[in-house]
């Protein structure tokens, strides 16, 4: 909340009663717009003299509770405290700036709570700015599209006093404890551009678990030195999560990163390492021409829908036979994987359909890449990481968003309870 020394609206010469009611006020306001040729919302808008009026209704009432008598009564037992005029204030809401009259009392004890003390701007505001941030859009872009919407004026400094207000919560996710026990964790890394002192390429390392509820819950995210993705940082990051309270994982769901699966078992030693089929198919398209992708493919899709690992190492000595001479790479990084593909094969279908790969947190990545490829690149580690996390909270209507609840979990449950049973209680 701040002083304000600019015009009255065009409305503010109306004469309201003070007991008309809300809507009775309400017409008012628009037989005197009409007349007048005001325009809903802006400096002079009819809405932001609505607004103006209700405010200022509502701080009337805490007042007369606050003395302990209405405006306009013989003052009662307050003590000696009395109304002591107003203070005209403009304050920033959705619809805009709207100035209004505060009330003051002699002994400065008046503690409003519809419009606090030193507020700047009502609650909307703050969730306005931090959803356009969500969505990667820079300090500047928000000022300038806060005041062609909302007819208000900000500075790009504002803007950034307002993300900065979620650091706290963010640093106090990053580190909550975790559970001790989840059935699956997908993990997976996105590349991003942060400037120290030039642009550098830096990976952020993303775990997604889901919980025993079925949740899909994101667990952590960290921003890597620059270099690419490396299986000695995930180490350093799987501890953490570990230290964290998570004490067993049934299956984690990864790239094909060459030492990752040594990492994970090294933290959690009874963890299955699940392969991301989606990744294997992708890296044998590097390996072959374009002309054979088809035929690659298709060649691919029945070994990882094969209904046994016999099947499937049958369908694969098939497939080798036939592009081993003119792909050698690419068969030899099948042989490679083979040990971390076929898990899921072992599992029915509702479950090869969780664990095969890690679209659950792809998902989230896309999201990802959406906000920060709008920024181009971040200042700092904190600005990225910011988006980022507001990115995790943000929920869209009407669309499959990367987190919540999975579909089916109760059968899937059963099944997992089938062959990790004598894991799924840690005291």
């Amino acid at each position: 909340m701040e002083e304000n020394s600019s015009e009255d609206s065009a409305l503010s010469g109306t004469l309201v009663p003070a007991d008309l009611d809300m809507s009775a006020m309400a017409q008012l306001l628009v037989d005197q717009a009409r007349s007048q040729g005001v325009q809903l919302t802006g400096p002079g808008g009819l809405l932001n003299e609505l607004t103006s009026r209700a405010l200022e209704s509502a701080l009337q009432v805490e007042m007369s509770e606050h003395l302990g008598y209405e405006h306009g009564q013989a003052p009662g037992d307050g003590g000696g405290n009395l109304r002591n005029g107003s203070t005209r204030k403009t304050i920033r809401t959705d619809i805009g700036e709207v100035t209004i009259q505060v009330p003051r009392d002699r002994k400065g004890t008046f503690e409003p709570l519809i419009v606090p003390k030193h507020a700047r701007r009502l609650e909307g505001f703050e969730a306005a700015v931090l959803s356009l941030y969500a969505k990667g859009m820079t300090t500047g872009d928000i000022a300038n599209h806060i005041a062609d919407i909302y007819g208000a004026n900000i500075s790009r400094e504002m803007v950034s006093r307002v993300t900065d207000s979620i650091i706290d919560d963010m640093n106090n996710w990053q580190n909550r404890p975790l559970d001790a026990i989840y059935p699956v964790i997908l993990i997976d890394a996105i590349v991003i551009k942060v400037r120290e002192g030039t642009v550098a390429n830096r990976p952020v390392y993303v775990a997604m678990g889901i919980t025993m509820d079925g949740t899909r819950d994101v667990l952590g995210m960290w921003v890597g030195p620059s270099g690419g993705e490396g299986a000695k940082q995930w180490m350093n990051l799987l501890t953490e999560l570990r230290n964290r309270g998570i004490q067993d994982v049934f299956i984690v769901c990864c790239d094909g990163l060459k030492g990752l699966p040594d990492a994970i078992n090294a933290t959690w030693p009874l963890a299955t390492v699940q392969t991301c089929v989606v990744h294997l198919v992708r890296n044998s398209f590097r390996y072959s021409s374009r002309h054979d992708w088809q035929k690659v493919s298709t060649g691919l899709r029945l070994i990882y829908t094969a209904p046994t690992v016999a099947e499937a190492e049958t369908r694969f000595a098939d497939f080798a036979d036939r592009w081993d001479s003119k792909y050698p790479a690419m068969v030899a990084m099948w042989r490679r994987s083979w040990n971390e593909f076929v898990p899921f094969l072992d599992f029915p279908p509702e479950i090869r359909k969780l664990i095969y790969t890690t679209n659950g947190i792809e998902s989230l990545n896309a999201r990802f890449r959406q906000a920060t490829n709008r920024r181009g690149h971040f200042p700092t580690e904190q600005a990225a990481l910011k988006v980022l996390y507001l990115t995790v909270l943000e929920r869209r209507p009407n669309r499959k968003n990367p987190t919540g609840v999975i579909s089916g979990w109760k059968s899937i449950l059963n099944t997992l309870a089938i062959t990790y049973g004598d894991r799924l209680n840690i005291n």
